[in-house]
């Protein structure tokens, strides 16, 4: 059994596989089809199922937000899916509004990895049985006895504070560069990759109704 999680970096994806003997291995793609080669289960940090208006949202980033607090803005808004065509900001943030609520810049920011993952697992069904979304801040927060982790990652304590969590729950890295990604992005691969040996195992959580929809089939849930 390999499972892998996976985080949106600047030059694709950082993937984090892990074994079925518990071996790790770090390193960068540019699809996230390429990540999905050969797992059980990948688990990514990115929205999957897209509501038709922004309001109220979808159901597992409401229950994300009351699991987190003093960090429930790490759990964002996900687009609503006209937004999602839009090609500017100005454009995306007018649909958005006038359907009930605006899009930030940061959002608008990933929409590229975001059509990405709608496009993939819209166009192959059997992905729907391997790839989950997950949240690295849920992750983290399991690690740490349900309690958020509230330091920023990209801080040193932060970043120590994540990665001994990770090593106590069985996957340890020692920091090193990784061309194409920043370390932070390896931190949150790594946590979701737990999250997908969870899944694989059947002891993670799921957000959500199990059965929520989009209107292309998608589900629209968190697991951590």
């Amino acid at each position: 059994m390999i499972v892998a999680g996976a985080d949106g970096c600047r030059t694709g994806w950082v993937v984090c596989r892990r074994d079925s003997d518990g071996a790790l291995d770090v390193g960068v793609v540019k699809t996230l089809a390429e990540a999905c080669e050969g797992l059980s289960v990948l688990a990514v940090d990115m929205p999957i199922g897209l509501v038709d208006e922004p309001r109220p949202g979808r159901a597992c980033e409401r229950e994300a937000r009351a699991l987190m607090p003093g960090k429930t803005s790490s759990v964002f808004p996900t687009p609503c899916r006209p937004a999602l065509a839009c090609a500017t900001h100005a454009e995306a943030n007018a649909l958005s509004k006038a359907l009930g609520v605006g899009l930030t810049r940061q959002t608008f920011h990933l929409f590229p990895k975001m059509r990405e993952v709608d496009a993939l697992m819209r166009g192959n069904e059997t992905l729907r049985s391997i790839v989950y979304e997950a949240h690295p801040e849920l992750a983290f927060a399991r690690m740490n006895d349900g309690k958020p982790v509230l330091s920023k990652k990209r801080r040193p304590e932060g970043f120590g504070e994540r990665l001994e969590l990770l090593a106590r729950h069985g996957f340890p890295w020692e920091p090193r560069s990784l061309p194409g990604a920043a370390r932070d992005d390896v931190l949150d691969a790594m946590a979701v990759c737990r999250t997908a040996l969870l899944i694989a195992q059947g002891t993670a959580t799921r957000l959500g109704p199990a059965q929520e929809r989009d209107r292309h089939g998608l589900p629209m849930n968190i697991w951590f």
